[in-house]
């Protein structure tokens, strides 16, 4: 099933067309990791990791190989049962899997990225380069420990974003990779927290113990507590309650870049328009339709809106879109416990650049 809705306000000419996969699963973490690896046997995504890991050195990894099957094996050990799963299918060394899929010490490239929550709902938009964006929205319910949750892949086994069956919601917005330190990047951080924190005080308690590569906010809601922003880096963590969230920190500011003029002006053009008597449906539209300067089209710069997702921590549901002017589907987690299985395969959009995602 094909979903391709929404008003055309650009040229088709200038128009890619994109998509992403929807791929649920149900299973051990183990069997998702197979079930992963033969999707990515001879894929452009794995030959385009393998690329990309190519270019770094690897002198210090074999350290940091086991610094980082410690971390998860104390947070959800089971994690490297999906690392072990997809390893064993793409014939890969230990070694090798964990530089791929663990999420540690690895570099991350600068995003956008913008995040507005109100009383029932929790809206980001995900501004990136589109020539690494996966295109993939994962629905997964473990049968061996850790939780439900559904959100879009980045490096595979992480997540840029996403929502658990107990209703917690993590998104992160990038600050700065200048003076990174030993850790794990954003989206391992995002995953680990869906898969072992309950609600937003397990959250925040995980965000000052896990070791953080880069400099990130990663904004938490649960359905009993409002929206909180844990501004982490590698030496300092702290935590405030705020509303909205763009690419800069408010309490941790020697960490801000030099230049950050665009993420406050966003911040502000996302403040002209939050009232607390936004609606789901308002926020939505007010962060994927062009005309309110949220969505963005700068993919040159890394700073492309490539999906807004609509998180209702209460009701346990993401809305998501591919592109700008759409209308989301809706993934609800208790009809996924309860058995159902989803029909939609791939949600299509549009977006303003000559290229594919990495699952075309």
């Amino acid at each position: 099933m094909l979903i391709e809705k929404g008003s055309k306000a650009v040229s088709e000419q200038s128009l890619t067309r994109v998509y992403a996969d929807v791929i649920q699963f149900k299973g051990t973490h183990f069997d998702f990791g197979v079930m992963q690896g033969k999707r990515l046997i001879d894929s452009r995504l794995m030959t385009n990791r393998i690329e990309h890991l190519s270019k770094r050195k690897s002198t210090r990894f074999q350290t940091d190989v086991s610094e980082a099957i410690k971390w998860i094996e104390a947070i959800q050990p089971r994690l490297l049962d999906e690392i072990r799963g997809l390893q064993e299918v793409l014939n890969l060394s230990e070694d090798e899997a964990m530089r791929h899929f663990a999420g540690y010490y690895l570099e991350i490239g600068r995003s956008g990225c913008s995040i507005m929550t109100g009383d029932e709902y929790f809206v980001r938009n995900y501004d990136a380069y589109p020539d690494n964006y996966e295109g993939r929205m994962v629905v997964y319910q473990p049968t061996d420990g850790g939780f439900l949750s559904v959100g879009p892949s980045m490096q595979i086994t992480g997540r840029t974003d996403g929502i658990n069956e107990y209703g917690l919601v993590i998104g992160y917005n990038f600050t700065n990779r200048i003076k990174s330190g030993d850790g794990f990047i954003c989206n391992m951080i995002a995953r680990l927290v869906l898969e072992s924190a309950k609600t937003v005080t397990d959250a925040i308690e995980l965000l000052k113990t896990i070791p953080h590569r880069t400099s990130f906010s990663y904004v938490l809601m649960d359905p009993h507590h409002e929206s909180v922003v844990v501004e982490a880096t590698p030496n300092k963590v702290m935590t405030r309650q705020a509303n909205m969230c763009t690419n800069h920190f408010e309490l941790i500011n020697e960490a801000n870049r030099y230049r950050f003029d665009e993420s406050l002006e966003r911040l502000g053009r996302i403040k002209e328009n939050w009232t607390e008597a936004l609606t789901k449906e308002a926020a939505f539209q007010i962060f994927n339709n062009d005309q309110h300067h949220i969505f963005s089209d700068h993919y040159d710069v890394a700073s492309g809106t490539l999906h807004t997702s609509l998180y209702e921590p209460k009701q346990k549901a993401v809305h998501f879109a591919i592109g700008k002017n759409q209308h989301p589907i809706t993934i609800r987690l208790d009809a996924i416990k309860q058995g159902q299985v989803l029909l939609i395969k791939k949600l299509l959009g549009r977006i303003e650049w000559p290229h594919s995602f990495l699952n075309e």
